[in-house]
C-alpha cells in the first residue's frame, strides 16, 4: 500500500484525483444547489490553481512553472472575494 501511495503522488496523480472531486462538487454546484457557473468557477479556481502548483512541484516541474500558478491564484482569488463583496 505504501508503494501504491509513493507512486500516486510522485506521478501527481493524487492531485488529478482531488482536481476531478472539485470538477464533480463544481457539477453538482451548478445542477442542483442552482448556483451560477461563473460563481462556482470563482470560487474553485483559486484552489484549482493551487492544485495544479503542488502537481507541477510533486512531478518535478521547474520553479517557474509552481510560481506562475501560485501567483495566478491570487487575483482568482481577489477576484472570488470581490464577487462576494468580502
Amino acid at each position: 500500500m505504501a508503494a501504491f501511495l509513493a507512486r500516486l503522488f510522485a506521478s501527481g496523480h493524487a492531485v488529478d484525483l482531488v482536481l476531478a472531486v472539485m470538477a464533480v462538487e463544481g457539477a453538482w454546484l451548478v445542477s442542483l444547489a442552482r448556483r451560477s457557473a461563473a460563481d462556482v468557477v470563482l470560487a474553485l479556481l483559486p484552489g484549482a490553481l493551487l492544485l495544479i502548483a503542488l502537481r507541477a512541484a510533486l512531478t518535478g516541474a521547474g520553479w517557474a512553472w509552481v510560481a506562475l500558478f501560485v501567483t495566478l491564484s491570487l487575483p482568482a482569488h481577489l477576484a472570488d472575494m470581490r464577487r462576494r463583496r468580502l
